[in-house]
């Protein structure tokens, strides 16, 4: 809904005021011209601006009377960081509404994820904020301790203004953005006064952990294609390449979910002997540290898919790999790996893709020593039927989708609360189980809190690949440290709303991400 409106003011927009729109560094050049003229306090206010209101109106005019020049920077599109629907409007039609504002001198987008490389580019005398940044120890992101001190490194200063506010994001959230009425209920029913201080506290409590992750290394490489046509003497669709990209895909983009939350990240995995090693290295984040077997013969796992260009559309894909099981020496290696890591670990992962790596041996190794288990055995185009839950006898977390769900219990039919709730616990002893449920969000199961419902968060969706392995991923470690399974399931649901709006794997989620996308999505 936010996107139609904002395309179609952009087919009827009005004039630019003239000079006020400017780039980060015509702006820098301007100030320094104006700066030579003497007398001039420089005054710089940055933000998303999306739905502009009179809480913002008044914060501009407050900052305006700080100095002689306004100048009002903003966070470009894909640096909006409030959750997949967001911005609603465009960088360029928020410009020109803040442009239109007599108290405002200049505007400009900032094409940096934080205000810190403007404030440097431009060194305000003053550097304004709302109120609510006062407290820097609230910050989420920690950004408005950094942004102070690169103020005052050009001799600047912060100033908080303290007027009428409004959220845009409550605004936006009731009125604009297309959520259910299923999502505001569920909100209500778990709602607290201090809702997202408890999911903050929730998250907090991982940060120090040591996770281990096992499971197969695949290269998801994205082809992106032309369709051309039909050739006349052949019953098939001709297109033209246009570009490739590769990501470390697998169990490594799990490990780099799980690395924003948790100190340190252990990966044991398998790769070929087509020269993919450096390349995953390269891929995992700073703190997942990788052990690699590499099996002769054979090539990493990789998934190759042909992609519409224009609109990111699948056409079909292609299948590199070697899915046999690893032999008894290389099994032996990986049983090794584990055992040696696996005690200092506070939490277990298992992304089991069904191509050869984890063996019955394996299997009985992690369900007897970790302290905390949580497996997704996925089913896939290599795998189905072959690959189910049921291998592991037990976990303390069972993360899989519905239709995985069905073929382990073999209720087609069956009512998805129920395989949630008996079928499932009947087949494997667990004591946490979240079945996801694609635009249905996902059910859970324990003891302590029943049967629950979480609806799904995200409204447009580019890219599923790898939304579950997101969802594992962030909520494994948050029930290993206790939290609620309805506050689990929320913060998986918005993991992976932010995961379908990423392309591949070209970023993981990321604990401020998710932090700012529920702080957005509760207000």
């Amino acid at each position: 809904m936010g996107s139609n409106m904002a395309e179609a003011i952009l087919k009827h927009r009005t004039p630019l005021i003239e000079g006020k729109i400017r780039s980060v560094e015509s702006v820098r050049q301007a100030l320094e011209r104006l700066r030579k003229r003497g007398g001039e306090r420089i005054v710089l206010a940055h933000g998303t601006f999306d739905l502009f209101h009179v809480g913002h109106l008044r914060h501009l005019e407050s900052a305006r009377r700080e100095g002689t020049i306004l100048v009002v920077t903003l966070t470009a599109d894909r640096f909006v960081n409030k959750g997949p629907d967001r911005p609603v409007f465009p960088a360029e039609l928020r410009a020109e509404m803040l442009s239109a504002l007599e108290c405002v001198d200049f505007v400009a987008v900032s094409e940096e994820p934080t205000s810190i490389s403007v404030i440097n580019a431009l060194k305000p005398d003053i550097y304004v904020k709302g109120n609510e940044y006062a407290d820097e120890s609230a910050d989420i992101t920690g950004n408005i301790t950094r942004e102070r001190l690169a103020v005052e490194a050009h001799g600047g200063k912060i100033v908080f203004t303290d007027d009428l506010t409004f959220s845009s994001s409550n605004l936006i959230n009731r009125h604009l953005l297309p959520r259910g009425p299923e999502i505001r209920d569920f909100i209500d029913s778990i709602r607290s006064d201090n809702l997202i201080g408890e999911l903050q506290q929730l998250i907090d409590r991982v940060a120090g952990y040591k996770v281990l992750v096992i499971g197969d290394t695949i290269i998801d490489q994205y082809d992106y294609v032309m369709p051309l046509g039909k050739p006349p003497k052949e019953s098939l669709i001709a297109t033209r390449h246009e570009s490739s990209e590769r990501f470390a895909g697998g169990v490594i983009a799990a490990a780099n979910h799980v690395a924003s939350f948790c100190r340190e990240v252990e990966v044991v995995t398998m790769v070929g002997d087509d020269g993919f090693e450096g390349f995953v290295n390269a891929a995992a984040k700073p703190n997942v540290r990788v052990s690699m077997l590499q099996r002769p013969g054979s090539p990493t796992t990789r998934k190759v898919r042909f992609v519409e260009a224009a609109f990111t559309r699948k056409l079909f894909e292609v299948y590199h790999m070697n899915d046999t099981p690893v032999d008894d020496r290389d099994e032996r290696w990986i049983m090794d790996q584990l055992a040696t890591k696996i005690d200092d670990a506070d939490v277990v992962l298992v992304t089991d893709f069904g191509h050869g790596l984890i063996t019955g041996p394996t299997i009985r190794l992690l369900t007897e020593r970790a302290k905390f288990l949580a497996v997704n055995a996925q089913t896939n185009s290599a795998n189905h039927g072959f690959n189910l839950i049921t291998k592991y006898a037990r976990a303390d977390y069972i993360c899989i989708d519905a239709p995985e769900a069905r073929l382990a219990t073999g209720a087609k039919h069956a009512e998805i609360t129920d395989i949630v709730s008996v079928k499932l616990p009947s087949l494997v002893e667990c004591q946490n189980v979240i079945v996801t449920h694609g635009r249905n969000g996902c059910v859970g199961f324990n003891e302590e809190s029943g049967v629950i419902r979480v609806p799904a968060l995200a409204s447009a969706v580019l890219d599923t690949i790898g939304a579950g392995d997101a969802f594992l991923a962030v909520t494994s470690p948050l029930l290993a440290a206790g939290g609620r399974l309805d506050h689990v399931a929320l913060l998986g649901n918005a993991a992976g709303a932010i995961k379908v709006g990423i392309l591949g794997h070209r970023t993981a989620v990321e604990r401020v991400a998710l932090l700012r996308f529920i702080t957005t999505l509760l207000k």
